[in-house]
Order: structure tokens, then sequence, then C-alpha cells
């Protein structure tokens, strides 16, 4: 990868690195095309229901997003870390560059900057928000640096794709089986808003609801109630009857009004395992000099987790972006590669990068676009340009005809 790629590709280029390896287009594109999908489902998910995130178990459009940053991700650590000469200097880099990315996250996304309809900013610390998307892609990437620079053995033969790197897989089967589940065991929920406290009790061991799951539950101990996430997307379940202002009556179930934060703890380390696997795609990357080896071992990686992923489906682990579960994370994995496969075949085997250069364009500068979008900078300027009175802009005219409608 070249200097100027962007934080949220996840990768640095640390001293001890002894060469740059080969820029590699269909990572920027594939880059782009995560923060074009976050852009359509962010503004079109209200116009568009069917692309927005779905509200508990199921997959969207807009459920996509976060794993396949978090898999390109891996892809370029395993390009940056190729050879690591001084393990401590590189560990002290990436760990100062994950900070670097968690901090911006917090600013962005813990309150500081309001909503389209409040061009304002400020946030009470009592109540910022301290995870969210960048703050998962700096965990993944820490935890996938960390296993490439500390755990891999650097040789390739026949069968080094499990030799070589098996202790990254010793990670994988770590997490997925001590932390996938995402309910160990049932509890009380006491979330709270400004002016009320209600009350769950959960009997049912292993239940994957938005009431009673364990990730819920750990982010309510730890980060405290309001810190979370105070409008989460299983809201919009039929059982919480929200008004067209996104209000919740009274009369829905008390686990409607409890704040829930989809980019938790529990969740964003299962979320990690998407970085690793994305991490072992770009061992192959690396260590395969010819296309069709690589898009061979790529696809039968990908086919291999989808099925393992729809096996979990089928034998009653949901797909659930909002937990992270193991069959999502599989699910979604998989389709990270197949979708970089396709990328890969037509712009870096057949060489068709004009009809993506505007991704292209977007992968490489994906951090500062980022920015723009989520602190609503980008809105402002667009707000700002009006004709006779302030409301007659184009942001206040999509708002009343389509999102208010």
């Amino acid at each position: 990868m070249a200097d100027s790629a962007p934080l949220l590709n996840g990768v640095d280029h640390p001293a001890t690195i002894r060469a740059k390896p080969p820029r590699i287009a269909s990572l920027d594109v594939f880059r782009g095309l995560c923060v074009f999908l976050m852009m359509l489902v962010d503004y079109g998910g209200s116009i568009f229901p069917i692309i927005a995130h779905s509200p508990w178990n199921g997959l969207h459009l807009a459920d996509f997003v976060m794993p396949f940053f978090l898999f390109i991700a891996g892809v370029s650590l395993a390009l940056v870390y190729k050879k690591v000469t001084n393990r401590a200097e590189a560990t002290w880099k990436a760990v100062f560059k994950a900070l670097k990315l968690f901090l911006l996250g917090v600013l962005l996304q813990g309150g500081y900057f309001h909503g389209v309809t409040s061009l304002t900013f400020g946030v009470d610390i009592e109540r910022i928000r301290w995870f969210g998307i960048l703050q998962r892609i700096a965990l993944g990437y820490i935890v996938a640096a960390l296993c490439e620079i500390w755990l891999s053995r650097q040789t390739w033969g026949e069968v080094a794709f499990f030799r070589s790197y098996y202790w990254h897989w010793v990670t994988v089967w770590f997490v997925c089986t001590r932390l996938g589940i995402q309910s160990i065991e049932p509890t009380s929920m006491l979330p709270s808003n400004d002016s009320f406290v209600y009350l769950v009790k959960c009997s049912v061991r292993g239940d994957l609801g938005p009431a009673c799951s364990s990730a819920g539950m750990i982010d309510r101990c730890i980060l405290g109630v309001d810190h979370l996430y105070l409008k989460p997307v299983y809201r919009n379940l039929k059982e919480c009857n929200l008004s067209a202002d996104g209000g919740v009556p009274e009369s829905s179930p008390p686990w409607c009004h409890a704040p829930f934060d989809p980019e938790g703890i529990l969740s964003s380390l299962t979320a990690a395992v998407t970085c690793i696997i994305g991490l072992q795609y770009g061992h192959i990357l690396a260590h395969i000099e010819d296309h069709k080896g690589r898009l061979n071992a790529w696809s039968l990686f990908s086919v291999s987790i989808f099925v393992l992923g729809s096996f979990l489906v089928f034998i009653g682990i949901p797909v659930n972006k909002s937990l992270y579960t193991i069959s999502y994370m599989l699910i979604t994995s998989a389709s990270a590669g197949i979708t970089f496969c396709a990328l890969y075949l037509l712009i870096d085997v057949y060489g068709y990068r004009c009809i993506t250069s505007v991704l292209e364009w977007m992968g490489i500068h994906s951090l500062s676009i980022f920015v723009l979008v989520t602190s609503n900078l980008a809105i402002i300027a667009i707000q700002g340009l009006y004709w006779s009175d302030p409301e007659n802009n184009i942001v206040h005219w999509v708002i009343t005809r389509f999102v208010h409608k």
C-alpha cells in the first residue's frame, strides 16, 4: 500500500517493515465501495427501509458495511506486516495508530456532533458514547495486528495456510467458542432514559433477544447505561410500536426504551475475528504470486466459511448484526471474500480500472470522507446553499419530502 493510505484501511507503515508491497487497486476500490455503501444506507435508509439495518435478526444491505470494513483492514495488514524486523517497535506503532483511530471515533460518534436537523455541537461527558464504527475498526485492527506481529511463523508451503498461521486460528476458535454465543447468563435489565427506570426479568438461559442478551448486560455494567447508543435499531421492531417521530410509547415492552450499543464490548471481540479472517486473505495475496492460485484459494475459503455460517443458522444461531453472532460473522466475511474476488478479477486481472476510478479515489481518501459525512460537515456545506430563506435548501427539502413525510 502507498504511504497515503488512510487510517480507515487499517494500515500503518512502521519503520520495521523492510520493503513496501505493491499497491493492489482492488483494495482501494473495495474500501471505496464500503464508503459508498455507508453513505447510501445512512442517507437512503430513511427513504428505503429495506436497505437500512435489520431491526434484529436478519440481513439487510446496511449490515454488510461494517464486516466489509473490518475484512479489508485485515487484508491490508497482511501486506504491511509481511516482514517485521522489530516486533516491539511494530507493536507500539500499531497501538498508537489504533488509539488515534479510537479517539477520533469518540469525537465523531460520541455525541459531540449533532444530527442534520440540529447542526450544533457539544456533549455532556457523563453521556458520551464510547463505542462506535471507528472504535470497532480500531479494536479489530489492533487484535489482527498483534496476531500478525507476534503469532505468525512467516513461512509458506503447501499447507502453510494453516501451518504458518495456526495460532491465528486458535485465536479465532477461542473467540468463537467462548464469546460467540452472546448470551451466557440471563440477568435483570435496568435500562434508563432521562426520566424512568425499567425492569426486565430474564429467566431463560441463552436468550438472544434484545431484552436479555449478555452483550447488553456487559455494556450496561462496564460502560454504564448513559454511555450507550440511545436509539438502537431494534426499536423498529413491531413490538415497540415506534411512532413517526421516533418516539416509543409507554405501552411498549420495557426493553424498547432501553439504550443498546450495536458496537459494544462483547460484539466487538467477535467482530475482530472478521479482521483476522481478512488477514488470512491477505496472506494468500502476499504469498501466492499467480492470479489463478489466489482466486482459487480465496474462492475455496469463502465458500467454506459461508457453508459453515449457513449450517450454524440451520441449527439455530441467528444472523444478528447487533450481537455480531458467529453465523453473522461467517456469512458476512464470506460475502466480503466473494466481493473481493470479483473486484480483484475485474480490476487487477482484467484491468478495468476506468469503470471503478471513482470508487478507487473514495477508497484512497476513505477516512477524510468518513469524517466529513459523520461529523455532518458535508451536510453543513450543502445546507448552506439556499434560495431566499435558509429553509429553502436541498437537505431540508429531502428531509421534509422523504424522511418525515
